[in-house]
């Protein structure tokens, strides 16, 4: 199996599992693959921001237990705090505004209650939970 980002031509985007590449194809020029959120045929594969490497089995034995889970979290908190703009309380209201067009698209963080998070799926707006650990004291110096 292999997932495409793809993307309508109205904008929505949106991720599509294959067989394999020319099974996307096929789908495609078929009329087959359709956008989830119009139903737009007119669908084309976008550069995704994730990319996977297949490690081969010695590489896997070299990770196992090589992680230092602590220290990725600890990074990855580091980044979002470093290259996210916090809105707290606010995160619906600016993803909205960002979704239409209101203010200008950025990387934000923030929180949302149950009722707010509904709004954003029903508006078609993506969105992550990331859990943030909490980091000792200890580990702080």
């Amino acid at each position: 199996m292999i997932a495409f980002d793809l993307e309508c031509s109205k904008g929505h985007v949106f991720e599509g599992w294959f067989n394999n590449a020319d099974s996307f194809e096929e789908q495609q020029t078929g009329g087959l693959v359709s956008c989830p959120y119009c139903n737009d045929t007119h669908v084309k594969k976008i550069m995704s921001p994730v990319t996977t490497k297949t490690a081969t089995r010695r590489e896997l034995r070299e990770l196992q237990g090589g992680i230092d889970y602590r220290r990725l979290a600890r990074e990855i908190v580091d980044y979002v705090n470093k290259n996210f703009d916090d809105v707290g309380t606010n995160f619906t209201k600016e993803a909205l505004k960002m979704h239409y067009g209101v203010s200008e698209k950025r990387s934000i963080k923030g929180s949302a209650t149950a009722e707010e998070e509904e709004t954003l799926q029903k508006e078609g707006i993506p969105y992550f939970q990331f859990p943030v650990p909490k980091i000792d004291d200890e580990e702080k110096n």
